[in-house]
C-alpha cells in the first residue's frame, strides 16, 4: 500500500509531536490550540456529556474492549497470547468495515497478516483498510513522520495497536526503566494517535517475577500511571501453539473511564475477571479465537492458581513429597497450600503413598491443567 504525501507529525516544544498539515508556500504551520487555556464545561454543567464507552474489539456477548481516543496496554508473559488478543480486536474491526493500522517493532508482516488470515479476517479488508508498519529507524529520521501521518490521515483507523513497547522505545535511544522517557514515548507516539480518534493499544511483557509483578508491565510504572485507557493482563493457563488449544484469564488492571469493571467479576487479586481468551489451533491455516464472558463459580472454590502452583512444585522434586515438604516449596499460607493439595488428591491428579514413620507422601498421577477435572 502505498501514501500520497499529506499531513506530518510535526515535533512540539515539550519534545512531544502533533499532528499538523504540510506546511505549503512557505506557510506557518497552524498554531496549536492551547492547553492551559481553561476548559469549556458547559456538556458536563448541561448534562449533554456522556463518558466514554468500550466500542472498539469485541468480547464474544458483545461487550466492547478498548475506548475510542485513549490509550490503553495488553501486557502478559512471552507467548501468553497478547498479539492474538490484538488481533482478534483487529478482526472484528476490519469486519465492522473499519481501519487498522498495526506499528510492529518486533514481528514482520507475513507474522501478522498470517494470523489474521488464520483467524478468518477477509483478505479485501485487509487489502484496503489495513495497513502494516514495520520501524526499523526513529521515528524523527527521514520522511517517517509524514508517512506514518499520512496513513492515519488516509484510513482514519479506529484501533492502532502497538507490538513490543520495549524494542520500540530502545529503538529511540530510550531507557525502559526511566519514566521521564516512558512518558516522552507515550508524547512522541501513543498520544498524537489517540488524539486522532483511534483506540491506541501498546503490547508489552510483565516482569519475570510472577509474585511481585501485580499490574505493571516491566520498565518504568509510568507504563500504567500514562495510560487513560484500559490495561488487561493476560494470565496463561495453558501453551498457545500450533496444533493445540491454549488458554489465558484476562484481567482488568486499570479501568480509566469506569465503564469496563461493571461487565467483570471481582477478584482476590484485585484485577477484576473479564474473560477466558481460547485460541483453538488446527492448523496454520485455521485458527478459531473466542473471549469467553466470566461465569461466577458455581460450587465449591477451587484454587486453581495455587493447585497449579503444588502441581509444578511436585513435579520438579526429586521425590514424592509430604505435606510439609510441599508448603517449603509453595509461597503462600500454608493452610490454603494445604487445601490445594487436597484438591488435587480428590480429583485424582496427586497420589498419595505412606512414607517412612507414617508420613504420607505425594506424588503426580496426571499433569495438571486448569481446565481440567477428575472426569478428565
Amino acid at each position: 500500500m502505498t501514501y500520497p504525501t499529506g499531513p506530518y507529525l510535526a515535533a512540539a516544544p515539550d519534545d512531544g509531536y502533533a499532528l499538523e498539515p504540510e506546511p505549503q508556500h512557505g506557510r506557518a504551520m497552524a498554531e496549536a490550540i492551547p492547553t492551559w487555556r481553561p476548559r469549556d464545561l458547559t456538556d458536563v454543567l448541561d448534562g449533554t456529556y456522556r463518558a466514554p464507552e468500550p466500542t472498539i474489539g469485541r468480547r464474544d456477548d458483545g461487550v466492547g474492549l478498548f475506548y475510542p481516543g485513549r490509550v490503553h496496554s495488553v501486557i502478559g508473559e512471552s507467548e501468553g497470547g497478547k498479539t492474538w488478543f490484538a488481533l482478534l480486536a483487529v478482526c472484528s474491526e476490519l469486519a465492522a468495515g473499519h481501519a487498522v493500522v498495526f506499528i510492529d517493532f518486533e514481528d514482520d508482516a507475513p507474522g501478522v497478516v498470517g494470523r489474521l488470515l488464520a483467524l478468518g479476517a477477509d483478505r479485501t479488508a485487509i487489502r484496503e483498510r489495513f495497513a502494516y508498519i514495520r520501524p526499523e529507524e526513529p521515528l524523527g529520521a527521514n520522511f517517517n513522520r509524514n508517512e506514518i501521518a499520512t496513513a492515519l490521515h488516509d484510513l482514519r483507523p479506529t484501533f492502532v495497536p502497538i507490538d513490543g513497547v520495549t524494542e520500540g522505545m530502545a529503538l529511540h535511544g530510550m531507557e525502559l526503566k526511566d519514566n521521564t522517557d516512558v512518558a516522552k514515548f507515550g508524547r512522541m507516539l501513543l498520544r498524537p494517535i489517540a488524539d486522532m480518534g483511534a483506540a491506541v493499544t501498546t503490547l508489552d511483557h510483565v516482569t519475570k517475577d510472577r509474585e511481585g509483578r501485580g499490574r505493571y508491565a516491566i520498565g518504568g510504572v509510568h507504563k500504567l500511571n500514562g495510560l487513560n485507557g484500559a490495561q488487561y493482563v493476560l494470565e496463561n493457563r495453558t501453551p498457545f501453539g500450533v496444533g493445540v488449544t491454549g488458554k489465558s484469564t484476562v484481567r482488568i488492571a486499570k479501568d480509566r473511564p469506569g465503564q469496563l469493571r461493571k461487565h467483570a467479576l471481582s477478584h482476590s487479586s484485585g484485577l477484576h475477571w473479564f474473560a477466558d481468551f481460547t485460541l483453538r489451533s488446527h492448523d496454520q491455516t485455521f485458527t478459531e479465537g473466542s473471549l469467553y464472558p466470566p461465569i461466577e463459580q458455581q460450587g465449591p472454590f477451587r484454587p486453581t492458581s495455587l493447585m497449579r502452583k503444588v502441581s509444578d512444585a511436585i513435579t520438579g522434586a526429586p521425590a514424592p513429597l509430604s505435606v510439609r515438604g510441599v508448603q517449603d516449596r509453595v509461597t503462600g499460607n500454608k493452610d490454603a497450600v494445604r487445601q490445594a493439595l487436597a484438591r488435587l488428591v480428590d480429583e485424582g491428579f496427586v497420589s498419595v503413598e505412606a512414607g517412612p514413620r507414617g508420613a504420607q507422601l505425594h506424588k503426580l498421577a496426571k499433569p495438571f491443567t486448569e481446565g481440567a477435572s477428575n472426569d478428565d
